[in-house]
């Protein structure tokens, strides 16, 4: 079998499926509507790139993840954007690809058993589900993180694995960019505005709390890279060159975006960050365990001698408004103000997926149906469903019952355990080494942030695959050893 990755390959007859794929979209333009004549020339042109230079796909489907609904085309209750234009031009390359050899190799990978075992639950509650279409929507999110997980896993070499790392970075630093203008400008609806002066950075998605989610699952990728940087820092304090740049560029992406993660004001994403950071420094060495603690010492004597007066009224505050959280008061009975709102708002949703688990504990209301279901269980005064449970542990035990909640902790508990092995087997200098760290604190930061709200959402699947599918690159490469020559040469395995 041919080792050469399928974006290096460039056969021939993949000049002929070009010209083939031309002469078939002019014919088509002639005769379609406007609106699908428009989505086939925007596929076609993604699949014209993606056949030149396959790579190129893979580092663009980052970018698609915020920056993918700017320009969406409605068909019928799907809508159609960036990411899954070049879900399928990344597709049919590979299956291009696979006919030109005249041989298809089916990718494989350590976690694809678990992720096809919660695909096969996620089927199995189609049976219940009153509307399919919102099944299928949420089905094909797990697909895609299949396929693209499998794709990267196995057809990615080390440097299109690099480029991936960055153009995840790249994405994440230019969202978090637009955040910090909205907040500084005060840009945005009135309901997100802060203090009369700001504005909640909501970025591209609508909402502060699924911007801040997007921006906590590339935080800790950028913050692994940063605490590997250090060695390059010296190298550079002996002998000045432009290789410093690699070394900066993560302290870069990781301050923009803790800032943007910040101006979101998102509760959910704040623990998030601090679990996911805490989790990255804690497994990068013993040395760091020390740190932590000190400084954790610290912290806590300084608030304990007073110095919690000096904590802006606004944060502390913020945090209080989560006793709700923990006092379990009566949602339909409770006071409703403008501190309480989204606190109160959230836990009737909890309660009605709760109601719904109660009614349907096995196969649940069908994937995707949350919002189909949640009229029957609305509590009080919240009646718009808000399209999940805003705790996806909730919303899929909702959805697929506990054996889909089941299926998915499999899956959880098997990507933190795929990840710690990473991490153990991979040299403590390694790039990749940081990298499969950084993997450590996003899963870390989608597990926390998920109690709060769902994730799965704008195309953070999409991420996820990515992520994951780095993980197998960091196990392939990052257990390289330096040669005689200086040179790195592969480790005993």
């Amino acid at each position: 079998m041919s080792t050469t990755p399928w974006h290096n390959q460039r056969p021939v007859a993949w000049r002929l499926a070009l010209v083939a794929l031309i002469v078939a979209v002019g014919i088509a333009l002639s005769v379609l509507p406007l609106k699908w004549a428009a989505l086939l020339l925007v596929g076609a042109i993604a699949a014209v790139v993606a056949l030149i230079q396959p790579a190129l796909t893979l580092c663009l489907l980052p970018f698609a993840v915020p920056f993918g609904s700017l320009r969406e085309i409605a068909l019928g209750p799907v809508s159609v954007g960036g990411a899954e234009i070049l879900m399928v031009a990344l597709v049919a390359t590979w299956l291009a690809q696979s006919v030109v050899r005249r041989r298809i190799v089916i990718p494989h990978g350590p976690l694809l058993l678990p992720l096809t075992l919660f695909l096969g639950v996620l089927l199995l509650s189609l049976l219940p589900s009153a509307s399919l279409e919102l099944s299928a929507k949420e089905i094909v999110k797990w697909i895609e993180v299949i396929v693209i997980y499998a794709l990267v896993s196995q057809a990615a070499d080390e440097r299109l694995g690099r480029w991936v790392v960055w153009a995840l970075l790249a994405a994440a630093t230019c969202e978090a960019v637009v955040g910090i203008y909205q907040f500084l400008g005060r840009v945005g609806p009135e309901g997100f505005v802060l203090f009369g002066r700001f504005m909640r950075a909501y970025g591209h998605f609508a909402q502060p709390n699924p911007f801040a989610g997007y921006l906590g699952l590339s935080f800790p990728l950028s913050y692994a890279l940063s605490m590997q940087s250090w060695s390059s820092f010296a190298r550079f304090l002996r002998r000045p060159s432009f290789a410093l740049l690699p070394a900066v560029l993560p302290v870069v992406a990781t301050g923009i975006a803790g800032v943007a993660i910040a101006m979101s004001w998102s509760r959910g994403a704040w623990v998030g960050l601090a679990c996911s950071a805490g989790v990255v420094t804690l497994l990068r060495s013993r040395r760091a365990v020390v740190t932590v603690a000190i400084i954790v010492l610290f912290v806590t004597s300084g608030l304990a001698l007073g110095g919690a007066r000096y904590i802006p009224a606004s944060l502390v505050q913020r945090g209080a408004d989560l006793i709700p959280f923990l006092s379990g008061i009566d949602v339909a009975h409770a006071e409703v103000n403008d501190a309480n709102w989204a606190i109160l708002e959230r836990m009737a949703h909890w309660q009605a997926a709760t109601g719904m688990i109660s009614d349907h504990p096995w196969l649940g209301v069908g994937i995707g149906n949350y919002p189909v279901a949640y009229p029957q269980y609305a509590i009080g005064r919240w009646r718009d469903p808000l399209g999940h449970a805003h705790n996806y542990y909730l919303n899929i035990a909702a959805e697929a019952g506990l054996v889909g909640l089941g299926a998915y902790l499999i899956l959880v508990v098997a990507c933190f355990v795929a990840t710690l092995h990473v991490i153990r087997r991979t040299r403590e200098s390694s790039w990749w080494r940081a990298v499969a760290l950084g993997v450590m604190g996003v899963l870390t930061h989608l597990s926390v942030h998920n109690l709060f709200d769902n994730l799965y959402v704008h195309s953070m699947n999409v991420q996820l695959g990515l992520v994951l599918g780095l993980l197998v690159l960091a196990d392939r490469y990052g257990r390289r050893e330096p040669g005689p020559s200086g040179n790195l040469t592969p480790g005993k395995v």
